[in-house]
């Protein structure tokens, strides 16, 4: 039982993981071990090998762009950020996510409650 929670869990995050880097950029321009570090912050485990993958499909959607600029320790960092299209399907994002979690919530506040007595 704990396999399948614990495979639930990675595939719903795997969904999120969309929004919440867009939800990040929508702050501020990032580099990609900066989402990570804020991701952690917020108790989301990414690892390298699933962001950069995403980010590129993501820049190639048109949904986000990048610039390189000089790092003060190291190589230049490739800094991300929405473009106005991302701004829009954002919204769309939230949109969803709010019917999904008024759903969810309606159902786990009426689900212990016996029909007989709402």
């Amino acid at each position: 039982m704990a396999t399948n929670i614990d495979n639930l869990k990675s595939q719903m995050r795997k969904g999120m993981l969309e929004f919440c880097v867009l939800l990040l950029l929508q702050r501020g321009d990032a580099y990609a071990s900066e989402i990570i570090t804020r991701m952690k912050e917020a108790h989301l485990i990414v690892m390298e090998g699933t962001l950069y993958p995403l980010l590129t499909r993501l820049k190639n959607d048109g949904l986000l762009s990048y610039r390189w600029e000089e790092s003060p320790s190291g190589p230049p960092r490739k800094y991300y950020s929405i473009t106005s299209l991302g701004e829009d399907f954002l919204e769309q994002l939230k949109a969803s996510w709010n019917e999904i979690s008024l759903t969810v919530n309606h159902l786990l506040s009426t689900s212990t409650i016996p029909p007989e007595i709402q």
